[in-house]
């Protein structure tokens, strides 16, 4: 009997100290930088059109962040979800200072100036990013379908991004136990290439392939189930991108996005999804597409090209092809006329959405240190939780396309020079490297991928 109680009581001995700490992990506040709570109310970030989310804003406290239950809890807090408390009270602690630059010393980059929402607490966010942030990658899935993706068009960021990850040198963890993140490594580009039947009406082919894969790893791995998706992230560049993960409701509504299509009114949710900047990389490269002349020797106030697609460029054409010398509009450049040259002669660069949202005028108009010119409905820039996107942009509502002389005419020249300064400012982080520096196009995403994980807590 003796023997009996003895070992029911160091039974007790060993588990209390873990009950112990359990109890204590559990009660943390988990605060995150992506959501708001001012005084003792939470207060939900919502996004209206043509207004970005606010993520690293000025804040004045933190609200916790949603909490998940797997149906059959099989997972319990660990040192993973407790690297991220220390990660979120980093930045919640950056968030509070209101400088416009980081007092962080970096020998790369020191963020700073009105581009930012926050200098501060981006540059802390990214500093917890690059020390403890782990991607796992599935291995699931064959070429040329998964682990590929296209390098040359205008759906290069889906490849690169693709081909980057994979290539395992940067946050790629082998182990997917410390990872922070789960990678899909599916191609929407390649499956529309290889599954579409085209002029079909119909491609069920390819959601119900991604819907089969996501079935294959929930079946080999636990790490789906555990957290119905939450942590894992999946990314496309593609017009049907958004509508293809419709085909799995956990990826859709939990998933971490990374879409091109970046369309509130198509469910794309900024709280959870990642704008994905469209570019247009004909050659792969970016050799010969940044930079142009000063701000004196562009003499065209305003230039678009591009075919008509939609809506909204059906308007723009409308109203000003073959209209007017400032603002030169046209459906096809006259033979002899550079594209290329005529970003980097005009003063603003206008970006009308297609049949979708996403244009890779943008980042064009960008790297030509153009003036963007976002006219659009529902789309969420690229970076807008890090980049106050009114400071070096303008946003012209679809109703005010017959304003646009007189919208860009009101803008001051000392306002137009400071736009100016501020775009070569922003370019480097849509810079697309042949081997990604730090705060480049690479790194953007992974960061904004890393705050979406930073407001989850995964809980069994």
């Amino acid at each position: 009997m003796w023997s009996f109680l003895w070992d029911r009581f160091a039974t007790i001995l060993v588990l209390l100290p873990l009950l112990f700490i359990t109890v204590i992990v559990s009660t943390l506040s988990f605060s995150s930088p992506l959501t708001l709570e001012k005084k003792s109310s939470v207060l939900s970030l919502t996004v209206s059109d043509q207004q970005p989310l606010n993520l690293l804003g000025e804040v004045e406290d933190f609200s916790f962040p949603k909490q998940l239950e797997a149906p059959t809890p099989v997972y319990s807090p660990t040192m993973v979800e407790a690297r991220l408390v220390q990660a979120r009270e980093a930045i919640k602690e950056a968030a509070r200072n209101r400088d416009s630059t980081s007092i962080l010393e970096d020998p790369d980059y020191v963020p700073q100036g009105p581009i930012y929402r926050n200098a501060h607490a981006f540059h802390r966010s990214y500093w917890e990013m690059e020390k403890v942030f782990k991607i796992y990658v599935y291995k699931e899935g064959e070429r040329p379908m998964f682990h590929n993706g296209p390098c040359k068009s205008i759906y290069s960021t889906e490849g690169r991004l693709i081909h980057e990850i994979e290539k395992g040198r940067l946050f790629v963890t082998e182990d997917p136990e410390e990872a922070l993140v789960y990678f899909l490594p599916f191609s929407v580009v390649m499956m529309v290439q290889y599954l579409y039947i085209p002029g079909a009406k119909e491609y069920h082919a390819v959601g119900n392939t991604v819907a089969d894969y996501i079935n294959i790893i929930s079946q080999n791995h636990p790490f789906w189930n555990r957290s119905l998706g939450a942590d894992h992230f999946m990314l496309s560049c593609h017009d049907w991108g958004p509508h293809t993960t419709s085909y799995v409701p956990n990826l859709f509504n939990s998933s971490i996005r990374v879409l091109c299509n970046a369309n509130i009114s198509e469910g794309f949710n900024p709280k959870k999804d990642v704008s994905l900047p469209e570019i247009h990389l004909r050659s792969g490269e970016i050799t010969g597409l940044l930079g142009g002349p000063s701000p004196s020797k562009r003499p065209i106030l305003a230039f678009f090209a591009g075919r008509l697609h939609g809506h909204i460029r059906y308007l723009l054409l409308e109203q000003w092809k073959d209209k007017d010398h400032d603002v030169q509009v046209y459906d096809s450049l006259p033979e002899g006329v550079s594209y290329e040259t005529m970003l980097k002669t005009s003063r603003y660069c206008l970006c009308p959405s297609g049949y979708e949202v996403a244009s890779p005028r943008v980042v064009e108009a960008i790297y030509s240190e153009c003036i963007p010119v976002l006219i659009s409905d529902g789309y969420i820039p690229p970076l807008s939780d890090v980049l106050d996107w009114k400071k070096f942009s303008v946003q012209v509502e679809v109703k005010d396309i017959g304003n646009i002389k007189k919208i860009l005419m009101s803008i001051s020249q000392s306002q137009y020079l400071r736009m100016h300064r501020r775009v070569k400012q922003v370019q480097r982080h849509f810079v697309v490297n042949p081997s990604p520096r730090r705060f480049d196009f690479f790194h953007m995403i992974v960061h904004s991928i890393w705050l979406r994980r930073l407001n989850v807590q995964i809980q069994g």
